[in-house]
């Protein structure tokens, strides 16, 4: 057998190090984004309610709202977030996932 240089060799024959971890790592983190993106949409609906129906005395920085309606601020933006993260649960159920 002849003494060859790695670039000698053909592409395929050269094992490219840590290609198969990244693909793993790659696939695990499509996975984790899948799960995190159904978990928001139920998880900022409860946050919405909670802020809706469980906020005490106003904070420090929002006495000068003093006439505003119980369900603004905080839970509007909750509301508006579970609303961004519904797609996800649309694709699951229409068997798209």
């Amino acid at each position: 057998m002849t003494n060859m240089a790695m670039t000698d060799l053909p592409i395929a024959r050269v094992a490219r190090p840590g290609a198969c971890t990244r693909r793993r790592a790659g696939a695990a983190a499509s996975r984790l984004a899948f799960w995190l993106g159904l978990a928001a949409a139920p998880t900022f609906g409860v946050m919405a309610l909670w802020s809706a129906l469980g906020s005490g005395p106003p904070d420090l920085l929002c006495t000068a709202l003093q006439g505003a309606p119980p369900a603004g601020g905080m839970t509007t933006m909750y509301v508006l977030m579970g609303a961004f993260h519904v797609p996800a649960w649309l694709r699951l159920l229409a068997g798209k996932g």
